[in-house]
């Protein structure tokens, strides 16, 4: 029997790439479920009538109450399709078998996640189009625990820009941390290694999505990441990840020099500075003065309550 698949995409502000990404949804080849839109703020949603789009519902919620994690699971907990699709608004399918090759994976009731491989931009920087393809290589692979040694944390790496769930395992697992700073995609994914689960990295579902960070947009960016491995050290500390950015700045390196374009190695040692800063004070947040973290944060309103 065919799986249904139901779609959440968290918004806010969404511009034309959430117009061009609800169009292409409407040329999949795999018939779609229910969309389910969780925007945060109406005040600062478009009034083009998506709600009166078929299967579309849009709800909406003050901004102090998103969380990355949270918001997605109430959203899931409203949908009952088999596979529930989670995208970012900025993350434009590149054809219309995104959902028929996501869906695919789930032929193996092993594979509790699948997630998309991320094309870049036509804006996108030289380094930053090289970094998506460090992280999403042309060629597909089921990800396992026996891969742990060789992957290190690459194993249950996962984004939720464009990444599909089976229903059973998510529920299985109480789906996404309800209250996540960050990376609630890789914690999910990384119980999912835990519990014997596999992840599929579909290279042939592809969307569109890319971004060219500054420095301080790094760091901040890099905090965050830093606060959700502090506070779930029952999943990264299966692996470390330093070693696997200074893996990338290596070959982002060696790319550039390749290209005869050594000149940006100064743009990346920069740019990777703030990362590297970043990531080591979220790590060592609960350390820090109030103050200091809510300077350091893109997401004050995670701190509310913490000590």
């Amino acid at each position: 029997m065919k799986k249904t698949v139901d779609i959440v995409i968290p918004t806010f502000k969404p511009d034309e790439k959430f117009h061009n990404l609800m169009q292409m949804l409407f040329k999949q080849t795999y018939q779609i479920g229910r969309i389910l839109v969780m925007n945060t703020d109406a005040s600062l949603f478009p009034k083009e009538g998506y709600d009166k789009l078929p299967n579309v519902e849009i709800r909406h919620l003050p901004r102090e109450e998103f969380d990355h994690g949270g918001t997605r699971d109430r959203a899931a907990c409203l949908l009952d399709g088999d596979i529930i699709l989670f995208m970012t608004q900025d993350a434009v399918p590149a054809d219309e078998r995104l959902v028929e090759r996501l869906a695919a994976c789930f032929e193996d009731p092993g594979i509790g996640v699948a997630y998309a491989r991320q094309l870049p931009c036509e804006d996108c920087s030289i380094v930053e189009k090289y970094t998506r393809s460090f992280n999403y290589p042309g060629q597909s692979r089921i990800k396992s625990k026996e891969d742990l040694q060789e992957m290190g944390i690459k194993t249950f790496f996962c984004s939720n820009v464009c990444a599909a769930y089976s229903r059973s395992w998510y529920e299985k697992l109480g789906g996404f941390e309800k209250h996540t700073i960050f990376n609630e995609d890789m914690i999910f994914a990384g119980r999912l290694i835990q519990a014997g689960a596999k992840i599929a990295y579909a290279a042939d579902a592809k969307v569109v999505h890319s971004h060219n960070y500054g420095c301080l947009e790094q760091f901040h960016r890099n905090f965050d990441m830093g606060v959700s491995q502090a506070d779930h050290p029952e999943v990264f500390g299966m692996a470390r990840s330093e070693s696997e950015g200074i893996k990338l700045v290596k070959q982002t390196a060696s790319y550039l020099c390749k290209i005869h374009k050594p000149w940006l190695i100064f743009d990346l040692v920069l740019k990777s500075g703030f990362k590297f800063l970043g990531y080591r004070m979220g790590k060592a947040y609960k350390k820090l003065p109030k103050w200091l973290v809510l300077k350091c944060t893109m997401n004050r309103h995670y701190f509310c309550g913490h000590q």
